[in-house]
């Protein structure tokens, strides 16, 4: 097996990787601007231009403490595609107290159209928010379901306060193009913050 090789001797001089190695480029295609939304829907650009598609959602604050979720459109108008997913998430209180790893049953859905937790009980207080990325795979598939994979990090303002990472994934169990994502909360609108859409080469 060839050993590809950088063209210098030191990383820190490393100027261009080999032919053979890809970049893996993201390409940002769409960006949106909260500012008291009711949701923020990507409608466009998710084709199959690329094999996968990134979104970043950055400094996501609430009006009212509430969930921030996601789903997908497959083709119709509404944003409902069929799902079954999973999560768990880490927390460690802002004041020490308490800790714990834990996995949410109650935020999985098996062959459900409802919206997916990516966070819960995201604090509306005025320096808390909520930052993380979803990945959304090969969603112009007419063969296979559609994964999806995403972190979200949050203060959390439910009695004890503190620093809270869902991890979740799942797919959406269609043979229909994704062609739709759309974030919102629970209740309330999203009162600031910013989500930006990657293909990713």
């Amino acid at each position: 097996m060839a050993i590809n090789l950088a063209n210098n001797n030191s990383l820190a001089s490393i100027t261009a990787l080999p032919s053979s190695v890809s970049g893996g480029a993201m390409t940002l295609l769409a960006t949106q601007t909260a500012s008291g939304s009711a949701n923020l829907s990507f409608t466009s650009g998710i084709d199959d231009t690329y094999d996968s598609y990134v979104f970043k959602y950055i400094n996501i604050h609430p009006a009212s403490v509430a969930q921030l979720t996601v789903n997908f459109r497959d083709g119709g108008s509404n944003f409902d595609a069929t799902k079954t997913s999973t999560a768990f998430n880490a927390s460690h209180n802002e004041n020490d107290s308490g800790d714990g790893l834990v996995y949410r049953a109650a935020w999985d859905l098996a062959q459900s159209t409802s919206d997916q937790i990516i966070a819960q009980e995201l604090g509306n207080g005025a320096d808390e928010c909520g930052s993380g990325y979803l990945q959304l795979f090969n969603p112009s598939s007419s063969v296979f379901v559609k994964h999806f994979i995403g972190v979200t990090n949050y203060y959390q303002n439910f009695g004890a306060t503190g620093s809270f990472a869902i991890h979740y994934a799942g797919y959406c169990n269609v043979t229909a193009a994704i062609d739709g994502v759309q974030f919102k909360m629970s209740s309330g609108n999203i009162d600031s913050g910013v989500i930006k859409l990657y293909g990713v080469s």
